[in-house]
């Protein structure tokens, strides 16, 4: 395929020509939604909306990486498949079927605009062969992009490129944010013990009380951020969870907290981490007690792609989306295993008016993980033309 504007032209019209059949199937897999690790059904869905000449590699337990458009060099186009443990209230004659379950994060709608751009592309003669990613357990460990990128399945289909997009209710609607370098951060779960020695809360000498300690540790560890990293470098340090003791008048052998820890540069994290170990040492010390912290590793930074990012963005305007700005995010997902090994793009797809009402306070409507959110059909439709723009530039870098 050449990337003059007669081809896209034809990808288009024919992406624009499915989009009736993408939104009936993204009210089909919103009503029939599955958690992660339980996805199957949905992958097998989204097969049956596909050409049944398209080669499938299930992945991943419940994954699949489909080819469409024949042999060769390929654009891998990721579509997350898990919902979330929420219980729907959007009133939507199309709402879950499935009680305390929902696809409350937009997957339905990323899935159903990827079906349609690969059966755009399937129309296409000599178009750049796009890889359905079918992505499972994006929102739970272990996670599914992980499992996929170790299983060599995209190696072994010659990707050379991954394309991702996600609805955002934070931006406007019709608008992309297409974003160079770190969008979102890295996730690692930490838990900090602290051992000392428990005794009669009346006799606290008798004692090195690790409540005391533990209390010193957290205070301690926020300075990190605020007196110990650049502050033009993001990072988020998070205590979430406090435990200790059984009784009030028995000071405990040992008092424990966990929390979550986010950076946007991948030498600050590891620093930080190392930190965070040294400080709960000494300061633990001073109490006479001992304190070791721990790291549940998640997803590293999702860093887009510059050069993919840039030549997707005019493409963007010609197919009529209007650009947003820049978007970071604390936030983290499992795109960034794709990006940590491929050039990359995540684009942010606009469903909301920034987030907030005239009071500055967000309707449930407006935000990811709510039991009212529902974006707009129309997000379909947008979201299959961020993915088209993405895939055409990589197609182009890949031809060039």
């Amino acid at each position: 395929m050449t990337s003059d504007a007669t081809a896209r032209a034809r990808l288009t019209e024919e992406l624009r020509r499915r989009l009736p059949d993408a939104i009936a199937l993204r009210r089909r897999l919103h009503a029939e939604p599955r958690l992660s690790g339980d996805e199957g059904q949905t992958r097998d869905t989204v097969i049956e909306a596909l050409p049944a000449r398209c080669d499938v590699a299930k992945t991943a337990d419940t994954g699949a990486v489909v080819r469409i458009g024949g042999a060769g060099p390929a654009i891998a186009v990721r579509g997350e498949m898990d919902a979330l443990a929420v219980t729907e209230r959007t009133g939507t004659p199309w709402a879950s079927r499935r009680t305390g379950v929902m696809h409350a994060c937009g997957h339905d709608v990323h899935m159903a605009a990827a079906t349609a751009l690969a059966l755009a592309v399937d129309q296409v003669d000599g178009a750049v062969p796009m890889l359905m990613v079918l992505q499972p357990r994006e929102e739970a460990y272990p996670s599914g992009a992980l499992d996929i990128v170790e299983d060599g399945v995209l190696r072994r289909e010659q990707c050379r490129a991954v394309i991702g997009a996600h609805v955002q209710p934070l931006l406007a609607p019709g608008t992309v944010a297409c974003t160079p370098g770190a969008v979102n951060a890295s996730s690692d779960e930490f838990t900090l013990t602290v051992h000392g020695q428990g005794g009669h809360a009346a006799y606290p000498h008798l004692t090195h009380d690790p409540v005391a300690a533990l209390a010193h540790i957290v205070v301690a560890l926020q300075t990190l951020v605020s007196r110990r990293t650049d502050p033009m470098s993001p990072l988020v340090l998070s205590v979430t969870r406090l435990d200790a003791g059984s009784a009030s008048n028995v000071v405990p052998d040992v008092a424990s907290a966990r929390g979550t820890l986010r950076a946007m540069d991948t030498g600050q994290r590891a620093a930080v981490q190392r930190e965070m170990r040294e400080t709960a040492r000494l300061v633990a010390r001073t109490q006479g007690c001992r304190a070791e912290v721990t790291f549940v590793h998640g997803e590293p930074v999702l860093v887009n792609d510059p050069a993919l990012t840039s030549a997707t963005a005019p493409l963007l305007a010609e197919l009529g989306l209007r650009p947003a700005p820049e978007l970071r995010s604390a936030g983290s997902d499992d795109f960034s295993y794709y990006s940590a090994h491929f050039p990359s793009l995540m684009m942010f797809v606009g469903t909301g008016g920034g987030g907030t009402r005239g009071d500055g306070t967000g309707g449930d409507e407006e935000r990811l993980h709510s039991a009212a959110f529902l974006p707009d059909d129309t997000a379909v439709g947008e979201v299959a033309h961020a993915l088209l723009a993405g895939y055409l530039a990589a197609a182009g870098s890949l031809l060039d």
